[in-house]
């Protein structure tokens, strides 16, 4: 089985730990790489290739919907799930618009970011329950 690559992308230790510690218990990922900021995401994302990036969209330096603009140009297949405390439905249609895969809100996250990283790694789009309840566009 092929391991799926991730790199983190959150301005809080505590909650890249978190994650971090999500996908540790589970033998077909690994976290590759962790950043604080846009700038070092698209940074290592050009030295890590990595498989999946879970990104925050509040980021100091390069907010996350720039980041992965820049992420797409320089790996156009990657998997973008961003995983953020952003419940706005015109910037989750936006951020999925520029590309992205999935949007899963933070509150969400102990239930939905399995399903999510399931529904993206499979080439589906995948939005948080609480984004559509506030009226997200379901295409």
């Amino acid at each position: 089985m092929k391991v799926v690559r991730i790199l983190l992308v959150d301005d809080s230790p505590p909650f890249r730990s978190f994650v971090r510690g999500v996908f540790d218990n589970r033998g077909s990922f690994q976290v590759i790489g962790e950043a604080s900021d846009g700038l070092e995401a698209v940074r290592l994302v050009t030295q890590l290739k990595p498989d999946l990036i879970l990104l925050d969209i509040g980021l100091p330096k390069l907010n996350g919907i720039e980041a992965a603009k820049q992420i797409r140009q320089v790996i156009p297949g990657a998997k973008i799930l961003f995983l953020t405390l952003n419940d706005d439905p015109d910037v989750a249609q936006a951020a999925l618009s520029d590309g992205a895969n999935g949007y899963v809100l933070k509150i969400d996250a102990a239930s939905e970011l399995w399903p999510a990283v399931e529904a993206v790694l499979q080439g589906k789009q995948f939005v948080s329950s609480s984004v559509v309840r506030r009226g997200m566009d379901s295409n």
